[in-house]
């Protein structure tokens, strides 16, 4: 469900060009437009009513944020504002692959080690190391692909899952555990085991890591994180998320079909997609995530290191003929006009927070929709385009 979508972004960055950078007002009004003509173009079929961007350019010392739409679809609600709060599901992966890098240059685990060192509960996975969880070739399915595990969300938006529910649900021997995966294959169960290590090395919540790490020191004072429901004070300050997908992996949530999620508990998540953030904090994340001073030499080496989503093998870089890789818990793509290029689609149930790392002109941005679509009809890519073209 929370989800790296990347055809849609590949197939519409062949068409992107680099113009020449205009003023500050004149950049800020073309960006309005482009999200107001996305918003007009795009509302009824992708179910939106907002979108937030924000752009952090080389050597500026502010960002340019701009919004547009209302809180709720329709045109209800409060217009929206870059101070509105949203569900940036798997760009929540990084985090935790931060927690974990942070905590081998602390020499407190080594990312080379075992399911079964850390978390013998777990016997059938223990040659599985902390890497392969989180570049995604541990060969261990994800819960959220089990029907059977939508059930209880479906009966009651407030259920909170715990972490060991999640992965029982695909552990060897339950009911409905599907067969191994093979090579690269995207599972947020690995994220959930890796929160669970997280905490039997710290001995604290995934939760404090978080806000002592990382929400505190980078001044990420809109970033917020809940592994079962946001309280009232956060969840007010988000626009209404819906649920609009017809396709037919969806098909266990078609009961909420066209359902606000925004007061639902998150808890299905949790470390593999359930911070809440602005896309300026999302921009600053990523600075500090890919140029910054956060991770050691050899953890951010680590972080970047790449296998290619084709076959799971390590490679080098992205190419031409190999354009798509996955990191540790980021992403990297190399298209003709872009060059190589950082990015994370995170996609929950109700919001599409969509980030790119752009090394060549050390520029970031952020954007973010208010719902899930159709897979066929989520344009985010060509909305990223059309911010780059900008």
């Amino acid at each position: 469900m929370i989800r790296l979508v990347a055809a849609a972004l590949a197939a519409a960055l062949l068409l992107a060009v680099t113009p020449a950078a205009p003023s500050d007002s004149v950049l800020r009004a073309s960006l309005q437009r482009d999200l107001s003509d996305y918003l007009a173009a795009r509302a009824k079929i992708e179910h939106i009513s907002a979108i937030s961007l924000s752009i952090s350019l080389h050597g500026q010392p502010q960002n340019i944020n701009v919004a547009a739409g209302h809180a709720q679809f329709g045109g209800e609600g409060a217009a929206a504002t870059p101070d509105d709060l949203w569900q940036i599901g798997s760009n929540t992966k990084a985090f935790t692959a931060a927690v974990i890098l942070q905590l081998e240059a602390e020499k407190k685990l080594s990312i080379d080690q075992t399911v079964g060192k850390w978390l013998p509960q777990y016997p059938a996975w223990k040659h599985v190391t902390i890497r392969r969880l989180l570049n995604m070739t541990s060969d261990i399915p994800g819960y959220d692909n089990v029907p059977e595990m939508w059930a209880p969300y479906v009966r009651d938006p407030q259920h909170i899952y715990t972490a060991p529910e999640l992965v029982g649900y695909v552990y060897p021997g339950a009911p409905h555990a599907p067969a191994p995966t093979k090579g690269y294959a995207y599972s947020n169960t690995n994220y959930i085991l890796s929160e669970l290590i997280i905490e039997r090395a710290t001995g604290h919540s995934y939760e404090s890591e978080l806000e002592q790490r990382f929400f505190r020191r980078l001044g990420l004072n809109d970033t917020y994180y809940s592994g079962t429901k946001y309280p009232a004070e956060v969840r007010d300050r988000m626009v209404s998320g819906y649920f609009f997908s017809h396709d037919a992996d969806n098909a266990p949530l078609r009961p909420i079909l066209g359902r606000d999620v925004r007061n639902d508990s998150v808890s299905w998540m949790k470390s593999a997609g359930a911070i809440v953030s602005t896309p300026e904090d999302l921009t600053r994340w990523a600075r500090a995530l890919y140029a910054g001073p956060m991770l050691a030499p050899k953890q951010r080496a680590e972080l970047l290191s790449i296998i290619s989503t084709k076959n799971g093998e390590p490679i080098a870089s992205t190419t031409l003929n190999d354009p798509r890789a996955f990191g540790l818990g980021v992403a990297q793509m190399t298209m003709p006009q872009t060059g190589t290029i950082w990015y994370y689609e995170g996609i929950t149930l109700g919001y599409r927070m969509l980030h790119v790392y752009l090394p060549r002109q050390d520029a970031v941005f952020a954007f973010a929709l208010n719902s899930q679509p159709d897979g066929k009809e989520d344009q985010s890519g060509k909305l990223a385009v059309t911010i780059y073209d900008t």
